[in-house]
């Protein structure tokens, strides 16, 4: 290699990590999609989750080329230009010398779109999807190509043309049509109108997707960037040095074993990353526990007042009470187990509770509790139980034993209800 090539080593080297950059960067999306489970719409709770259903709405758009509804839309009108230029340059004796090209493109002359919040459902429910923010990726909708002699062209076109117009223009529309199938992958939280969850756009959140595509197709798109880039990647760092086997051997060797590397590292980050949600999915039920300890007191003032004297009622109550935290599964103490059958017992015993303003509204209170309850409950097991499953397929489970995760047992309370989300849907 001559002194002044000494630039083509660096070059495919810094090429080869950006590609390697880009792999891993891919193979982390792909272990995130992968990691996260697919739950239903009943079981979203606070955190990161993945859903799939269709996608609804009780006032669905109209898009603007198609006509059809939606709740998401965006199209664009393209020109085509074509022009003939001369220009003047110097050869390589220089010597001054003339020629004639052809140059030809289109532009963009209009374009649009709208979208609008709407429901995912399933086949137990419905959750509001706030898309603002949201990475999305639409389906095509229409797409014509046409001259002036079509009604298209000025009826949904600009009326004016662009600079050396061959007077064709394509016209596209991208959307989500109403009842499609779509992925999503999102922040959960907690609606402010209603005892529901919501999907909104988070700044910790490290996706927010809406896909028309599934899963499979995702997750098999970001596999085939994370080999492709990183074997280009191995290429272009090797092939700085070609003409020297030996130097290629060893750069190929070296690349070879930091992206092994890079992988391990993807591998035992997913299974900390999944641990974490595990516990955090955990603390969501001791919060709504403690919520629902907190209004127990005022309860007991309420029943109190008209049967204080009966033992049972007081004892109902005092086992409610103690439930204040939470109790690892597996562990000694009180399990959440739901305390809308006890209040129920208390209500049809005593009717003149049922006349008591007070107490309905406590009983309202307290149903929405458990229902936050439940949707913490069911939440925290469909992450474990993917957490557990995680440990056990290779080459996770070697990464697991060498980080001393342990499998985490599932709660096994039942009880639980959640209340219906009404919404017409179109």
């Amino acid at each position: 290699m001559n002194a002044q090539d000494w630039w083509v080593p660096v070059v495919g080297g810094v090429l080869g990590l950006l590609s390697l950059g880009f792999a891993l960067r891919a193979g982390r999306r792909r272990r995130l999609i992968q990691d996260i489970p697919t739950i239903k719409t009943t079981g979203v709770f606070i955190g990161l989750v993945e859903l799939r259903g269709t996608a609804e709405a009780e006032q669905p758009l109209t898009s603007y080329l198609a006509g059809q509804p939606c709740v998401h839309y965006a199209w664009s009108v393209a020109e085509h230009w074509s022009r003939t230029v001369t220009e003047t340059y110097r050869d390589g004796k220089g010597q001054t010398r003339t020629r004639t090209k052809h140059e030809s493109g289109w532009k963009t002359v209009a374009s649009g779109g709208e979208q609008i919040p709407f429901y995912l459902r399933d086949d137990c429910g419905v959750l509001l999807i706030r898309p603002a923010g949201a990475k999305i990726e639409t389906q095509q909708i229409f797409s014509q190509t046409c001259g002036r002699a079509d009604p298209l062209y000025f009826a949904k076109g600009p009326a004016h043309a662009v600079a050396n117009s061959d007077h064709r223009r394509q016209f596209t529309e991208q959307a989500i049509p109403l009842h499609a199938p779509v992925y999503v992958m999102g922040q959960a939280r907690e609606r402010e109108d209603m005892v529901a969850a919501e999907i909104a756009s988070h700044a910790a959140a490290p996706v927010f997707l809406i896909s028309t595509r599934t899963e499979e197709q995702i997750a098999r798109g970001l596999r085939w960037q994370w080999w492709g880039l990183g074997i280009l990647g191995g290429l272009l760092t090797a092939g700085g040095f070609a003409g020297k086997p030996p130097v290629v051997m060893s750069v190929a060797g070296g690349y070879l074993a930091l992206w092994l590397l890079a992988g391990g590292i993807l591998v035992y980050n997913s299974l900390i990353n999944l641990r974490q949600r595990v516990r955090q999915a955990w603390s969501n039920v001791d919060v709504q526990l403690q919520r629902r300890h907190d209004l127990i007191p005022n309860l007991v003032r309420a029943v109190e007042g008209l049967r204080g004297h009966e033992e049972i009622v007081q004892a109902t109550l005092a086992q409610l009470r103690a439930q204040q935290a939470a109790t690892a599964p597996g562990q000694p103490g009180p399990d959440p187990a739901g305390c809308l059958p006890a209040i129920r017992a208390i209500a049809e015993a005593y009717p003149e509770l049922t006349a008591n303003d007070a107490f309905q509204k406590l009983q309202e209170q307290l149903t929405d509790t458990e229902n936050r309850l439940a949707l913490a409950r069911s939440y925290y097991n469909d992450i474990t139980t993917f957490y557990n499953t995680r440990r056990q397929i290779i080459p996770d489970r070697f990464f697991a034993t060498l980080a001393g995760l342990r499998p985490v047992p599932l709660l096994e309370a039942t009880d639980f209800e959640r209340a219906p989300v009404a919404v017409k849907l179109a």
